[in-house]
C-alpha cells in the first residue's frame, strides 16, 4: 500500500499547471506518465485549511481526466454499475478495492468525518470514473475492477505521452 514517490518541487509545479490552479496538500505521486510527469497524486485526507478530503488518489494529467470525462459522458458509469450487479466476483473485488483504499489512506491519519468513505462510489456504486481510474493507475491492474474496465475502454493510455 504505497503512497507513491514523495513529490518534488518540479512535480508540484507540473501538477499546478495541469490543474490550472495551485496544487495543494500533495503527499505522493503514485503514477507517472512515460515522460515522468505526474498522472495521479495522493492528497492528504485533511487539507491544510482543515477540510476533510476523501479523494486520496487524484487524477491530474489533462488527457487522462478528459478520457474519464468522455467515458462518463458516454454513460459508462451506468454500464459498469450493471456489470457489477451481474458479477459477484467483481463485486467482491470492488469491496476489497474499497478496503485497500481505506487502509492506504489510514497511513496518513484518521479523519473522523470521512471514516469508512472511500471515493468513486466504492464499495457498491460507480460514481466517479476519475477517482476509480486514478486508483487503478496508482495500485496497478487487478485491484479495482471498475477502474480497470474504464482504463480498458478508453483510447487514452498511460504508456503514450500526451502531456
Amino acid at each position: 500500500m504505497s503512497l507513491g514517490e514523495k513529490p518534488t518541487p518540479q512535480d508540484i509545479e507540473v501538477v499546478s499547471e495541469q490543474l490550472g490552479r495551485p496544487a495543494r496538500d500533495i503527499v505522493g505521486i503514485p503514477a507517472r506518465c512515460v515522460c515522468g510527469n505526474p498522472l495521479v497524486v495522493v492528497t492528504n485526507p485533511r487539507l491544510e485549511d482543515g477540510t476533510p478530503f476523501p479523494t486520496l488518489y487524484y487524477l491530474t494529467q489533462p488527457a487522462a481526466t478528459q478520457a474519464a470525462s468522455r467515458l462518463e459522458a458516454e454513460g459508462k458509469m451506468a454500464h459498469y454499475q450493471e456489470r457489477l450487479a451481474e458479477d459477484e466476483e467483481a463485486q467482491e473485488a470492488y469491496r476489497l478495492a474499497h478496503e485497500s483504499f481505506l487502509a492506504t489512506r489510514a497511513q496518513l491519519g484518521a479523519i473522523e468525518e470521512i471514516d469508512g468513505i472511500s471515493a468513486g462510489g466504492m464499495p457498491t456504486r460507480v460514481k466517479c470514473l476519475h477517482s476509480l481510474m486514478a486508483h487503478s493507475l496508482s495500485v496497478g491492474p487487478g485491484v479495482n475492477p471498475v477502474g480497470d474496465w474504464a482504463l480498458a475502454d478508453t483510447p487514452w493510455s498511460k504508456d503514450v505521452c500526451s502531456c
